[in-house]
């Protein structure tokens, strides 16, 4: 099954552009200052760190990052389209980066904070199989119905081609991503009532050798 490996890849990839990307070698109390500067006051640390699968060490580097293009504390979804524009020049990336803001977007007030933001990563990076799949599915599942769609699966494929760009595939028929789709639905739709279920979805996927591998993409990250 050729949909979800690729759907991986592009997913880490545009997770690591969300990535801090330089490190300097500042210390707690450094980081303690700055958590108190900006607008949006993250919850502390240690509750995060209780929260998420991500060590102290490993959330003030993320924070920093954050907060490197996020000053405020939050980020709105022109900000994180146009962070996703800088590492996606040679295709439009605004699409996937409003069907990935939403999944972020946990609370629905247009906003992404640093709790939500790790609390995703957190799952996306060091969830169990189960875990990453039914975030996965989320993504998937346009609007939040509980089944996915065709058409929600053919807005997802035509939006990582549109982001990845045409020169990334330069001998790409126009109907991949329908082909891709139908593909999609032939091996997870099985009870054929033309929509795929969460149960559906994590079954099929579990049962996938070439799905198990691509969720392995996402260890080590950080």
């Amino acid at each position: 099954m050729a949909f979800i490996p690729q759907t991986a890849g592009a997913m880490l990839r545009s997770v690591k552009c969300l990535l801090p990307h330089k490190h300097k070698g500042k210390n707690s109390i450094e980081d303690d200052f700055e958590l108190s500067t900006v607008c949006h006051r993250p919850e502390g640390l240690d509750k995060l760190q209780e929260q998420t699968k991500f060590t102290k060490k490993e959330l003030q580097v993320l924070y920093r990052g954050f907060k490197n293009e996020c000053p405020s504390g939050v980020v709105n979804e022109e900000t994180f389209k146009h962070i996703y524009s800088q590492f996606f020049p040679q295709g439009d990336s605004s699409t996937y980066a409003h069907f990935l803001f939403e999944a972020f977007d946990t609370n629905k007030n247009g906003s992404v904070s640093f709790e939500d933001f790790v609390a995703g990563l957190s799952i996306i990076l060091r969830g169990s199989i189960n875990d990453r799949l039914n975030w996965a599915f989320n993504l998937y599942d346009l609007n939040k119905d509980g089944c996915i769609t065709k058409e929600e699966m053919m807005d997802i494929m035509k939006s990582i081609y549109d982001m990845m760009g045409k020169y990334t595939y330069p001998c790409m028929q126009d109907d991949a991503p329908r082909d891709h789709v139908e593909n999609f639905f032939q091996k997870m739709d099985r009870n054929k009532d033309g929509v795929v279920t969460i149960e559906e979805f994590i079954e099929s996927c579990q049962k996938d050798e070439n799905i198990m591998q691509s969720m392995q993409l996402f260890d080590n990250v950080i």
